[in-house]
């Protein structure tokens, strides 16, 4: 078990939805000496920018959080982007970070890296089973020869790489763009601005799909426990282990809103992988993680820090 207290740990993505919480969840683990670049500032796909700090910072422990994310939307009309540049920052960094000699390399990945038609619930096993979702393939690629960069290093150069395959994440602090966001924000912020303006709520897809989702604060304490805990070459699933469709998960926040106008669902556009829930008994075996947020618990604090922090008419 790692003393996180006496480590310098580097964070990448850490002003964004999960880096944010993972610097939080790294404090109240007792590590003081966290540093995190701004992208502005540390553009992770330029390779000099990935030496620099990987040299001039001289972490022991690199979390590995950032990535250019978003949903079906973002995933339909930017895959190329979405593809290079998720690949070229993560293989960049861990070639930097086992050259500088840095003790650990916490890669978080995606559910996106399993296959279309994975049996439920997804057991890590199954994670080279066919091709993933078309929709959000060339993400779920990208992170996914993350994984085989990682196990390759492990194998040939003894670097110690583990990676974490996070579900859906949602809590406050999310980012509630239409155009990137993902599912929970998403609906929110659309149930929210029907019932201001009153008007019909359009959902893409026919709501059959399933999702599991994980409360972000939730996901941060499961990576800070695997980087003092786990050490193996394996990925492991980090998830709550249930699902819900997404006609259910509609009216749940519909109703939690109080949103009681008509729900449209567009059958004309993709639902995406039909169904994920993952098996999380290798998180809880490795390194004792187990969600405790419900969803609905989770669902009514994002919805009130949404309305306490946004113009719901733009």
């Amino acid at each position: 078990m790692i003393d996180l207290s006496q480590m310098t740990v580097v964070v990448t993505g850490g002003s964004g939805f999960l880096g944010r919480n993972i610097i939080t969840e790294l404090f109240r683990h007792g590590c003081e000496n966290v540093y995190s670049p701004r992208s502005r500032d540390c553009d992770l796909r330029i390779p000099y920018n990935v030496r620099r700090l990987v040299n001039y910072e001289l972490p022991d422990i690199i979390i590995h959080a950032a990535a250019q994310a978003g949903g079906i939307g973002l995933n339909s009309d930017k895959p190329g982007e979405l593809f290079y540049n998720n690949a070229i920052m993560g293989i960049q960094l861990m070639e930097q970070a086992r050259l500088a000699g840095v003790k650990k390399y916490v890669q978080i990945g995606t559910v996106c890296e399993y296959p279309k038609f994975t049996p439920v619930p997804f057991r890590e096993e199954d994670l080279w089973g066919g091709y993933p979702e078309e929709t959000n393939a060339p993400y779920g690629l990208s992170k996914k020869m993350l994984l085989v960069q990682g196990q390759a290093y492990r194998k040939q150069y003894g670097f110690n790489v583990i990676n974490l395959m996070p579900v859906n994440m949602y809590g406050p602090g999310d980012h509630f763009d239409l155009n990137t966001s993902h599912v929970i924000p998403a609906l929110i912020r659309k149930i929210s601005e029907a019932k201001m303006l009153n008007q019909p709520v359009i959902i893409w897809g026919d709501g059959s799909a399933s999702r599991e989702f994980l409360y972000v604060e939730d996901c941060a304490e499961a990576i800070v426990l695997a980087t003092e805990r786990y050490d193996g070459a394996e990925p492991v699933n980090i998830g709550v282990g249930s699902e819900i469709t997404i006609k259910n998960l509609v009216r749940l926040i519909a109703d939690l809103i109080g949103f009681t106008g008509t729900i449209i669902y567009d059958v004309l556009k993709p639902n995406g992988q039909p169904r994920r829930c993952l098996d999380t008994t290798r998180a809880f075996e490795k390194f004792g993680f187990k969600a405790k947020t419900t969803l609905e618990e989770g669902l009514i604090k994002t919805i009130k820090w949404y309305q306490e922090t946004h113009d719901l008419v733009r």
